[in-house]
Parts: structure tokens; sequence; C-alpha cells
């Protein structure tokens, strides 16, 4: 009894976690789940040698998913598959016939089955991530299986080309791929509090290289079928494993780093040099700014891991500065903690633009510091004046001296941005 309610319980927060935009998308995603299964269910398994083979391949492919950066959660042999089942014409001599509702049923029935082994071991997956698999592959189904027919007659020999499938092919991927990057922004605006556009554009930037390699071995999965028959599912299915596991390394590799930063971060917590729960506020109000800014994911890392250790200098002080604010402190002493940070970050071998960033965030505008340094800059200046306060009074008055300071001190489009940020977060 135990077990079940210790298990029922994080499910329950997940739940309370989602917005109404993710609980939309996921009902959505189980009503289109439930009328395939019904209708498959009703019918019978058309053809079903062809539905089993994909199935089982999306299922592996969804047991080997992966969280990117950005906490994004991907299964690219899952959704390979599920496009290679999609856009089936033929196998060998036999043209699939499988409706739209099947290819539902399939993709739900082969997802779930790759979830059970993580839910089984407490490692549940994201429901709006799978939800958006799910349904963006609904949406390609119900557009290309009514045209399945047709495109198989324009095949056929003696006169018979590929050029009408592949093309109606890549302009509905290209469709699916645009709507799937829509919701992706939307939820990731949402939980990430970014305005919309930004959040389209981080999604473009990271999900595009993705999506094209898993579109074109969706494509060519269908294609290869028309002569491979089966064996084209382990053809495919191997050079997909291998880059994945390629993936998976980097994402470890980002993984850790993160954790080390993060520890080293709090050292000058622990220590009392700075306030408690300060370099994470920093570090997530950077992120957000330099996100609104329209900085890339690689640059927003490299902010992260500087905002997390920008105070890591203070470690080098006799005493603590009250408070552990550096903007009220004397600039040259400001500017020697953030020297020695840096110099600390630097011992690491691997981290030379981020101590560049730690060494200038004390330099004027004037001097033309890095875009990321002048973003920490200004959001350690506000959390050391605002603090972990929700007070809407002194976030003004602390956003209002920052201003005063715009164009020389601190910059002013970084202020501004976090002045939107800050009054984005005031109305949750």
């Amino acid at each position: 009894m135990t077990t079940t309610t210790g298990t029922a319980v994080p499910h329950a927060r997940a739940f309370r976690r989602l917005d109404s935009g993710q609980l939309l998308l996921i009902s959505a995603a189980g009503l289109m789940a439930v009328a395939g299964v019904a209708y498959t269910a009703a019918a019978g398994l058309h053809q079903p040698e062809f539905a089993i083979g994909f199935g089982a391949l999306i299922a592996a492919g969804e047991l080997a998913r992966l969280t990117m950066p950005g906490n994004r959660e991907v299964a690219p042999i899952g959704a390979a598959a599920a496009l290679g089942y999609t856009l089936l014409l033929d196998m060998g001599d036999t043209p699939a016939t499988h409706s739209s509702l099947q290819v539902i049923a399939v993709l739900a029935v082969g997802m779930a089955a790759g979830a059970l082994p993580h839910l089984a071991v407490g490692r549940p997956p994201q429901l709006d991530a799978m939800a958006r698999r799910l349904l963006t592959g609904a949406l390609l189904a119900v557009a290309y299986r009514p045209l399945a027919g047709s495109l198989q007659a324009t095949t056929l020999p003696p006169e018979g080309s590929w050029t009408p499938a592949l093309g109606v092919m890549t302009g509905l991927i290209l469709v699916t791929v645009l709507v799937d990057v829509l919701l992706a922004a939307v939820i990731r605006a949402e939980q990430v509090r970014a305005a919309f556009r930004v959040a389209v554009r981080d999604e473009l930037r990271m999900a595009a290289p993705l999506g094209v390699a898993v579109a074109a071995s969706g494509i060519l999965l269908a294609l290869a079928s028309h002569s491979m028959d089966m064996a084209a599912l382990l053809v495919f299915a191997a050079p997909l494993l291998v880059t994945q596991v390629a993936f998976r390394k980097y994402a470890g590799i980002r993984a850790t780093y993160l954790q080390t930063v993060r520890a080293l971060a709090q050292v000058t917590e622990v220590a009392g040099y700075v306030e408690p729960g300060h370099s994470r506020r920093v570090s997530r109000l950077s992120v957000a700014v330099g996100r609104e800014l329209g900085m890339a994911e690689p640059e927003l890392l490299e902010l992260e891991y500087a905002a997390l250790m920008h105070d890591i200098g203070q470690l080098s002080l006799r005493d603590p500065i009250p408070g552990g604010a550096t903007v009220l402190t004397d600039p040259e002493q400001a500017r020697r903690i953030a020297e020695l940070g840096a110099e600390v970050i630097r011992q690491t071998g691997v981290l030379d633009r981020v101590a560049e960033i730690v060494r200038r965030q004390c330099d004027p505008c004037d001097r033309m510091p890095p875009l990321s340094s002048r973003i920490i800059k200004a959001a350690n200046a506000y959390d050391d004046l605002v603090g972990g306060s929700t007070d809407r009074d002194r976030a003004h008055a602390a956003l209002e001296r920052l201003r005063l300071g715009s164009g020389g001190e601190y910059d002013p489009d970084a202020v501004e941005a976090l002045a939107r940020i800050a009054g984005r977060l005031a109305r949750y």
C-alpha cells in the first residue's frame, strides 16, 4: 500500500503542475488516441504484420527516448518509425491500405508500450511532449492517408514516378513540423514565461536540425520498404540507434556540467557570502532576459553557467559583504571579485568563455562588455535590491534605480527586458 501511494503522489503532483495549454493538448491527443483505438478494435487490424512491425519500432523509440538541452524530451527513432508507417505506400509488392485511424491507433499503442517500462521504475514521460508527438502524427495521418491510393497509382510501372509522392510527403511533413514547432512554442512560453515570438525562434533553432533528420529518415523508411520489405525496419533502425546514443552522451555531458556548476555556485551560499538562493535567482533572471533578447540556446547555456558562478570570487574576501550585495560595494572591489571569480573558473580548462563573461560583468557599458555580462550585471543588481521578496513596490523601486544607471552602468535593453519579465512574473 505504501509503494502504491508513494508512486501515485508524484503522478498527482505532475498533473497539478500542468497549465491549461498542456491539459488541452493532452486532452486532444487523448481523444485522437481513443478514436483510433476504438475504430481499429471495431474494424479489425488491417495488414497486421505492417502494424506490428512499425508499432514495435515506435515502442522501442519511446523506450529509448532522451531529454535534450532545454529539458526537451524527444524520441527520434519512434518519430521516424511513426512517419514511415504514416507515409507507407507499399511493402514489397503489397500496397499499404491502412487508414488514418489505424495509424493513430498504432502510434498510441506503440507509444504507450514504450512508456510502460519507464512508468514502472518511476520515470514518467513528459505528458505534453508525448501528446504533441501523438497529435502531430495524427494530423499528418489524417491529411496523408486519404491520398495514399492516388499516390500509389502514380508510382506503378511502366511509367510510374515517385516524384509526386515525394512532393506530397515533403509538403505535408513541412506543415506538420511547423504545427509541432508552434505547439511546442506555446507550451514553452507558458513554462519559462517567455514571449511567444522568442519561444518560436528557440524551437526553430533547436528542433529544426533534429526534425529534418527525423523527417528524412521517415521518408526514406517509407520508400525503402517498397524494395526491402520488412528488412527496411532493421536497416534503418541501426543508424538511428547509433545517432541516438551519440545524442544521449552529449545530453549527459551537458547535464553533468550543469550539476557541477550548480554545486560550485552553492559554495558561496553555504559559506555565508551571499544570501540563500541568490545565485539561482540571478541565473533564472539572466536566462529569461537572454531569451527575451533573442539569444541562441548555446549562448543561454553559457549565460546560465556564468550567472550561477558570478559571485564565486567573493570566496577570496576575508569578510563577507553585508548581504552579499555587490551592487552596494565599491566598484573597484566588485571588479576585483569578478576577476578572481573568472580566474577560478578558468582553472577548469573548459569554461574559458564563461570565465570571460564573469570577468567583465562589472565593466561599464562604454567598454562594450559581452551581452551576457551586461545581463548578469543587471540581474544581479536587481536581485541584490529585491532578493526573494514579492513586494511590487520594492521591485518597481529597484527597476527605477537600474533605469537611472542605464546607458552607463547598466545596459538599457537588459534593464527593459528585465522589467518585462518582472511584470510577467508579478501576474502569476
